[in-house]
């Protein structure tokens, strides 16, 4: 660690600071099964932006159920539960209080972000930065999200943690050269074990202190 750079922590949202992952499960799997005829979709897209999964797997003839199944997930997005995963909000105002960077770096577009900020009007306040999917030139499992997080707050990899939950997640945190903490919350820790140093199931055991020993 390089003592004259900043910390920074760089959260995922989904599944990190939120417990929404489970949700997001039922809906992206209907929709596989609806228009694919695939069983468990919701695994093969997470943490991709929904441009990513529409280029992916709904264009060509399938584009037509785009505007479908838009209008479906803003709804579903809009009736949603946006709970904090156990001991987040307390992690994080810890970190804040200790001069840490702290962004969340999330794969969602603004209409989402907005849900979020309705059900937690505080929400924005707890973080220095939140970087969405439409300000990433390359998703997840592509590092550039994590490596704007730490050019925007002027640091290093070394001087970063990267929070995730999703397989793309994790090893876009890895290629970023961060030191990666993988949530067991939408994996088992065993799925999850080879691709993060540290796996927890949520922050109620994390500190400032304890993001110290880890850089």
């Amino acid at each position: 660690m390089d003592v004259n750079k900043p910390i920074a922590a760089l959260f995922d949202l989904d599944g990190v600071v939120l417990d929404t992952e489970s949700q997001y499960t039922i809906f992206w799997d209907r929709q596989g099964e609806k228009y694919l005829n695939r069983q468990g979709f919701c695994a093969t897209i997470k943490g991709q932006t929904l441009t990513q999964i529409y280029e992916g797997h709904f264009s060509g003839e399938l584009a037509q159920y785009q505007p479908q199944i838009t209008a479906d997930l803003n709804r579903f997005e809009a009736e949603m539960q946006y709970q904090y995963i156990a001991g987040a909000q307390e992690f994080i105002q810890d970190l804040r209080a200790h001069g840490v960077k702290i962004a969340v770096v999330t794969s969602s577009n603004d209409e989402k972000m907005a849900h979020v900020y309705k059900a937690h009007p505080d929400f924005k306040s707890q973080f220095d930065a939140i970087l969405t999917g439409d300000m990433f030139e390359q998703s997840k499992p592509h590092p550039d999200c994590f490596l704007k997080g730490m050019k925007l707050f002027e640091t290093t990899p070394e001087n970063s943690v990267v929070f995730e939950d999703s397989f793309h997640g994790l090893q876009a945190g890895r290629s970023s050269g961060a030191f990666v903490v993988g949530l067991a919350t939408t994996n088992s820790r065993e799925a999850i074990a080879d691709k993060a140093s540290l796996v927890i199931d949520n922050f109620q055991n994390m500190t400032y202190n304890r993001l110290i020993e880890l850089l």
